[in-house]
């Protein structure tokens, strides 16, 4: 797929006025600063082709990563490392420019000690409870800490001693010495420091302190000599403290916070919290379950980066939140897959088929395109057999006219192959249900109709001496509604309990026995496939990655 180039949005704009006007010496550095408490989601992939993408627009431009891994409580390495793979799976890389906020855990402390120089900072012995209750609320201003008079020298001596490990966790913190009565809740007198005795993935037990994400952040931007801090708009009312703190310290860079909405998705929650508790109760098999929102569910399910860098694209930048339709996504993998994916034939629900005009042991071999449009994929062979598997779905004893499928006395096209009317439909004595179609086929009509003749339905088939056994992952979304966020209760309670059907005892074309590649097939006239993790040889498990247009369902929902 060519991708569309890149619109103008408020923040390209911003940084091209930034560039011609020298700013910051007419540099353009910015960021992606993951905090590995989790793995990434789609919500995130817009971020990255932002920050990723204005720097590889303009001539020198560079993006750094960095994990902002200032609480060890929720970080893992296996969260680091798997966000590495999905930010170079979805074709970014940062090559020598890789970070960690616990890279500057050392000149941190520095500056935290001259902002309590400076009379900027001071040691708090507030509880959590408390600092919350002086905090006041949106309408009442907060009161200021008993502790907030302590001299420099006394603040220096008791920050040191939080360092040594000399006070239990959440005895004491390093706040920010601001406004109590700000109209900005962040900015009266946030934390800056907190005691922890957690061992860090990276520093092991060498600090007993952690500074607060919002202080971090910025320095650690400021550090890196970073341009532009594009932040999504729950940073909003944050940006003052960056400001603030960017302001009383000498840093080698001055930093840009510029925010923009966050990616919200229809029938998807975006929060870590709520996505960590569907892994851990056990509704979904992982952070890669092909339902989830994560990039790695996504790569899993069948989607490409191709597919999810149009989508960013297609979403564009704004500030105004919004809510996008799941079907644009959906949409932007078909697109992707329809130029390029191999067609093969599949059938997930089978119907057995003898073709009685053909004598047993009979073998046709047929060679067909890989892809209808696309020569340079070659050919395919298929083998028309006496008995055949086609979907029960398509097969009706009696239908109305809108229905072009096979019928008792019909006539339809197997796709690639001959026309067959069905004379009789079998039936189980037991059960009554239908569980072989006897046919017939005309010779005189492959891949072609007689001069007259007309035979408008065409469905698919595979053979069944010549096919493979195995399983198909149907998935709808994990909610019901599209808003799953404003449901109250658990959300573990609130997951569509239909959200998955597995089926076994589907039939493929041999070739898929040990189908390997990144594109998913597709399964003519059922939607895009994508080879499983959970396949072994010999019993291939395909996930439907999306679903192909179905003009009959919507037909027969109308009738």
């Amino acid at each position: 797929m060519t991708e569309s180039t890149q619109t103008a949005d408020f923040i390209r704009d911003i940084i091209a006025h930034d560039l011609e006007n020298r700013v910051n010496d007419g540099r353009l550095q910015t960021r992606f600063p993951p905090e590995p408490n989790g793995y990434l989601h789609i919500g995130h992939a817009k971020s990255i082709c932002l920050n990723f993408g204005v720097a590889a627009e303009n001539p020198g431009g560079r993006c750094n990563l960095r994990f902002d891994d200032t609480n060890p409580e929720k970080e893992d390495v296996e969260y680091v490392d798997s966000i590495q793979e999905d930010v170079r799976w979805l074709g970014f890389d940062w090559e020598e420019r890789k970070f960690y906020a616990s890279d500057y855990f050392e000149p941190l402390y520095g500056f935290a000690e001259e902002l309590i120089l400076k009379g900027k900072a001071y040691v708090c012995d507030l509880s959590a409870n408390d600092m919350r209750e002086y905090r006041g609320t949106l309408t009442e201003p907060g009161r200021e800490s008993p502790f907030r008079e302590r001299s420099v020298e006394e603040n220096l001596d008791l920050f040191r001693r939080m360092r040594a490990g000399e006070f239990p966790d959440g005895a004491r913190v390093l706040r920010a010495r601001i406004d109590m009565a700000s109209p900005n809740m962040n900015m009266r007198d946030p934390a800056l420091y907190r005691i922890r005795r957690v061992e860090h993935h990276r520093t092991g037990n060498d600090w007993v302190i952690y500074p607060t994400y919002d202080y971090a952040h910025g320095i650690s931007d400021a550090l890196e000599c970073v341009t532009h801090s594009l932040c999504t708009l729950e940073f909003e009312d944050h940006r003052p403290l960056y400001d603030w703190i960017l302001d009383q310290l000498d840093l080698p860079c001055r930093p840009r916070q510029i925010e923009f909405s966050r990616l919200s998705l229809e029938y998807t929650v975006m929060s870590k919290r709520k996505l960590n508790a569907l892994v851990q109760s056990g509704v979904v098999s992982g952070w890669d379950d092909p339902r989830m929102p994560t990039i790695s569910g996504l790569r899993r399910r069948g989607y490409t980066p191709e597919a999810i860098r149009e989508f960013c694209r297609c979403i564009g930048i704004s500030k105004s939140p919004n809510r996008v339709e799941h079907a644009l996504l959906e949409n932007c993998l078909r697109s992707d897959l329809e130029t390029r994916s191999p067609r093969t034939m599949a059938v997930l629900r089978p119907l057995k088929v003898v073709i009685d005009s053909l004598p047993e042991g009979y073998e046709e071999a047929l060679t067909v395109p890989v892809h209808p449009q696309n020569e340079a994929m070659g050919r395919r062979m298929i083998h028309f057999t006496r008995e055949i598997y086609i979907e029960q779905e398509d097969f009706r004893e009696s239908a109305p006219k809108q229905y072009k499928r096979l019928v008792t006395g019909g006539e339809v096209r197997l796709r690639n192959a001959y026309v067959i009317r069905c004379r009789e439909a079998v039936k189980d004595p037991v059960s009554g249900e239908i569980c072989e179609l006897r046919c017939e086929h005309d010779p005189a009509t492959l891949n072609a109709n007689p001069v007259g003749r007309k035979v408008q339905g065409v469905i698919h088939w595979v053979s069944a001496s010549r096919c493979v056994s195995g399983e198909v992952r149907l998935y709808a979304p994990l909610f019901t509604v599209p808003e799953p966020d404003a449901l109250k209760g658990e959300i573990v309670e609130q997951v569509n309990p239909d959200s998955i059907e597995v089926l076994n005892g589907c039939r493929f074309e041999p070739e898929l026995a040990e189908a390997q590649g990144s594109l998913p097939y597709q399964f003519e006239r059922l939607g895009y496939f994508h080879r499983d993790r959970d396949a072994v040889p010999g019993c291939p498990v395909f996930n439907r990655a999306v679903g192909l247009r179905d003009a009959w369902s919507k037909i027969e929902q109308r009738l």
